[in-house]
């Protein structure tokens, strides 16, 4: 093929290219608190396809800020440089109760089918074996934001995609005590589950759906891996590779290379190449 550059490129690169394609032009959208690869993406996107995108950053709700490169912490002062706003908690907040929020970026230490996520305790929030985090406000938001792109690098480890969260810190599609419509959520809930073994997104009863996979990963190595039924699109297919300008997005943007803190070291050494660019489709 004519002007074709072969690229190379690794997991964690694709990961988060994959990440920046949830997110539709004209968009606003947030990303929770300790958020490397949701927050690299949200930039890369801005950078590229969604131009038009308005990016609030997790921790200092600055809004289209331009920083030189992504901090190791998600409050550094670099993340409001060149920005046009900085909104207050409060203001973020009312935002998105009148649904003026279009995405949200959420992970978790484990996710079930429907898509909630527990960043509280691990093994019961009475006797916890792991105390987490917690979510701050994100029960609130994921209750009215637009859609929800979860994401989760752990996929491997048979851990972290369970059959039902311990604590269900923030709301998917369902739980034992209703669906979103029934309890009054105006968000329309997750709509992509992004991990390290493929992509899934959501069916018509609201539970995860592998769609996409990549290439050096099997099907039965994510069911291995998934704690909850494993639902595979009729038409599945590889995962589009990365186009040279989400790379060369990613690469200006995270120089420091904050996003690789979240993977194992057995998924950082996957390299892979294409012969060009592709599209942005996800």
């Amino acid at each position: 093929m004519e002007g074709v550059v072969p690229v190379t490129y690794t997991l964690d690169e694709w990961f988060v290219a994959l990440l920046a394609r949830t997110i539709r032009p004209g968009e606003t959208v947030f990303h929770g608190f300790g958020s490397p690869c949701a927050q690299v993406a949200m930039h890369v996107a801005r950078r590229t396809h969604a131009r038009d995108m308005v990016l609030v950053e997790g921790a200092t709700y600055a809004i289209n800020p331009d920083p030189p490169f992504i901090p190791p912490t998600g409050n550094d002062e670099s993340l409001r440089r060149g920005a046009v706003y900085s909104m207050r908690f409060e203001e973020f907040f009312d935002a998105a109760m009148r649904g003026d929020v279009d995405r949200m970026f959420l992970s978790g230490g484990q996710i079930d089918g429907y898509g909630n996520t527990n960043v509280t305790a691990i093994g019961g929030a009475d006797r916890p074996k792991v105390k987490l985090g917690g979510g701050g406000g994100g029960c609130n938001l994921a209750a009215t934001v637009g859609a929800l792109t979860l994401w989760c690098t752990r996929h491997r480890s048979g851990r972290a995609l369970v059959p039902a969260c311990d604590f269900n810190t923030d709301m998917g599609h369902r739980t034992s005590a209703g669906t979103r419509a029934e309890l009054g959520f105006t968000g329309s809930g997750p709509q992509w589950l992004v991990t390290e073994l493929g992509v899934f997104d959501y069916d018509a009863d609201g539970h995860a759906r592998l769609c996409r996979i990549f290439p050096d990963v099997t099907v039965d190595e994510v069911r291995a891996a998934t704690g909850f039924e494993l639902r595979v699109a009729g038409d599945l297919r590889p995962v589009s590779p990365p186009s040279a300008a989400e790379l060369a997005a990613l690469r200006a943007v995270d120089s420091l290379g904050v996003r690789r803190t979240e993977f194992a070291e057995r998924e950082l050494a996957r390299t892979f190449g294409t012969p060009g660019e592709t599209s942005c489709a996800c």
